[in-house]
């Protein structure tokens, strides 16, 4: 009778050590996944045309395999940033529709320009070609990030 029992009991401990080893190698060769990590280049802001409002862009990537969102932006002192998007409103014309975050795709690039997503700064900071202004990029889930945005003619 003690051996039966034996027996009996080896079998769910063998398949609990078998699974807990499983689970162990799958975690430590990576493929439990990872937390969002981004990165943001190519930072830029349009010299403004006008006294009203201006748009700045970045790409970013997140080589993490978790989605995070973009929740807002903080700009120069003096200066209000919002999240934007372009929208159309009808054939050949477009409006800007504030958004309240923006998901950055895990192992994928948010790509931002004038005819998608982008930060608008208002008013209008004096900017010449080259000049470089400070933001700070917020997440759900990522840590703040401070990139620069380099002043460009619009089309550049």
């Amino acid at each position: 009778m003690t051996r039966a029992r034996l027996a009996a009991a080896a079998v769910p401990l063998l398949t609990c050590l078998a699974t807990l080893g499983t689970l162990t190698a799958w975690t430590a060769t990576g493929n439990a996944g990872t937390p969002a990590r981004i990165s943001a280049t190519d930072g830029r802001i349009l010299i403004p045309a006008g006294h009203d409002a201006t748009a700045a862009f970045f790409t970013l990537r997140n080589t993490g395999t978790a989605d995070d969102v973009l929740t807002g932006v903080t700009g120069p002192p003096g200066h209000r940033t919002m999240l934007s998007r372009d929208v159309e409103v009808g054939r050949n014309a477009h409006s800007m529709a504030m958004v309240e975050g923006a998901t950055v795709p895990a192992r994928a690039t948010l790509t931002m320009s004038p005819t998608t997503l982008d930060v608008m700064v208002a008013p209008p900071p004096r900017l010449a070609p080259g000049d470089r202004l400070t933001f700070t990029l917020h997440f759900r889930d990522s840590p703040p990030l401070t990139v620069e945005a380099r002043a460009v003619r619009p089309g550049q």
